[in-house]
């Protein structure tokens, strides 16, 4: 096995879950797809509520978002994301005026929910972002103006499952040497002519992740990796941003994939009693395949899904919209029951860093813009939040497991 980063940023680039077909492909180390339950488009997948009903411990905190606003806690001085949260409204603002929104929302089957109704919520939301001078404010005049639709959930009753993904960095290179071995693929110029069933990863690959150029592949290396699980998690993010050997900057984006769904290698090795579902953790993960790196050709093979790519000529990571997604405020759902582009309200635990560094989990109640979708994001009760780019995104990202709700906003 070539040398490899350090564990911490190992686990940086590893998540419980992740949702993109874009940007992170929806798969999973840890969780294979839920079969999160789908209620009646019609009936109960969007619940109008009375957002003042919500409360804790008698405190209504629903849409009280302090990170928009700069802003001092414990004598830190924290600056806020507002110029952050404009720039996601304003690309599903341009999203909503491609014809994919058109059609989009021409076959959304919640009555009520338009484009023009989306479109006029997002341009009041940004006009209150922009004039209201604290949380207290803005909250109060979201909840006046908005009606708030809360998602069904997996339960049926609001409870929604929240992971994170990230646009993870790595080293690499345009030519194969013998530290950097690990190829990621362009998507083949025949590929709409392939027969199905697809070839599966380890007949694309091999057992080893090495004998791509032996077979369909060949000829199609697009960069190397010096590393097969960073090569991996490149297909479970959807994207990278990669440091050259040369010194120049590469970035990669998702160009396509075989028609299979995604089989999670921690459940497999739970399958096989190397881990104990109790214990399934990201450490316990990583861990297993340092201790065991052959067992990556016994175990990551099992994914037979295989994700084609493209440089990306240094563009930001962008979702299944065709905008770009923005860390902290950009989601993946389900576009088959969500509506594309909307703004929507979270309210979950976020891992953050406290004023030593360290992550700690914090509850959060934040507005988000719905601007991509995954395969493994499965129904109502699924939630995938873009957290970034780099090592820091990514230890947050792989420690973003949390239940919460999710809450669409759109003009009364």
């Amino acid at each position: 096995m070539p040398q490899v980063r350090t564990k911490t940023a190992i686990l940086a680039s590893i998540k419980l879950a992740a949702g993109l077909i874009t940007l992170s492909l929806g798969l999973s180390l840890v969780h294979s797809p839920s079969s999160s339950a789908k209620p009646s488009p019609s009936s109960t997948l969007l619940t109008p509520i009375d957002p003042r009903s919500v409360t804790n411990q008698g405190t209504n905190l629903l849409g009280l978002d302090a990170q928009i606003f700069d802003r001092q806690y414990r004598n830190i001085d924290y600056l806020g994301d507002k110029a952050a949260l404009l720039v996601a409204i304003d690309n599903s603002l341009q999203y909503l005026q491609t014809g994919q929104a058109i059609t989009a929302y021409r076959n959304y089957p919640i009555a009520g929910i338009t484009r023009d109704r989306v479109q006029r919520s997002l341009k009041r939301f940004r006009s209150l972002v922009m004039t209201c001078r604290s949380p207290q404010e803005l909250q109060a005049a979201v909840q006046r103006e908005f009606r708030y639709y809360r998602a069904a959930g997996q339960d049926n009753q609001g409870t929604v499952a929240f992971t994170g993904y990230f646009e993870p960095t790595y080293q690499a290179s345009r030519v194969p040497t013998a530290e950097y071995r690990y190829p990621l693929f362009r998507l083949p110029p025949n590929f709409p002519q392939w027969a199905k069933p697809h070839p599966t990863r380890l007949q694309l690959e091999g057992a080893d992740g090495l004998q791509g150029d032996k077979g369909k592949l060949r000829g199609l290396q697009l960069v190397w990796l010096r590393d097969r699980l960073e090569a991996f998690l490149i297909h479970v993010q959807g994207s990278a941003r990669l440091q050259l050997t040369n010194g120049m900057e590469m970035t990669v984006g998702y160009a396509g994939k075989t028609d299979y769904a995604y089989t999670g290698v921690g459940r497999e090795l739970v399958k096989e009693g190397k881990l104990q579902l109790a214990g399934l953790t990201l450490p316990a993960v990583v861990d297993y395949f340092r201790a065991t790196p052959t067992e990556m050709n016994r175990y990551l093979p099992r994914n037979q899904s295989f994700v084609f790519f493209r440089d990306t000529n240094g563009a930001p990571p962008t979702g299944s919209l065709g905008v770009p997604v923005t860390a902290e405020r950009s989601i993946a759902t389900d576009k088959s029951l969500m509506p594309p582009g909307a703004l929507a309200l979270i309210s979950t635990t976020i891992p953050t860093a406290n004023r030593r560094g360290q992550l700690e989990q914090t509850r959060v109640s934040r507005y988000v813009l719905d601007q991509d979708t995954g395969s493994a994001i499965k129904g109502a009760g699924r939630v995938d939040i873009f957290m970034g780019t780099g090592d820091q995104a990514g230890d947050r990202a792989g420690l973003l497991n949390s239940t919460g709700q999710l809450y669409y906003l759109l003009l009364k």
